[in-house]
């Protein structure tokens, strides 16, 4: 990433901060994150697999969700 000024730098980091606090598996948690959010199994057979970007796209987090 390049930064362009302080405030994308700032934005960078609030949205790494984020991803790193209600995204990222740790280990030492037993691959949950610091702030734990629920699993969210497959409800029905038309659900799929969608993918939500993290700090500008780098990363990504998966969930389900109905096809329409």
């Amino acid at each position: 990433i390049i930064v362009i000024n302080e405030a994308h730098l700032r934005r960078l980091l609030k949205e790494y901060i984020a991803y790193y606090n209600e995204d990222r598996t740790h280990l030492t948690l037993e691959k949950d994150a610091p702030f734990v959010r629920p699993i969210t199994p497959k409800l029905c057979n038309n659900e799929q697999v969608v993918s939500l970007p993290r700090v500008g796209g780098l990363h990504h987090r998966y969930i389900w969700s109905a096809v329409a």
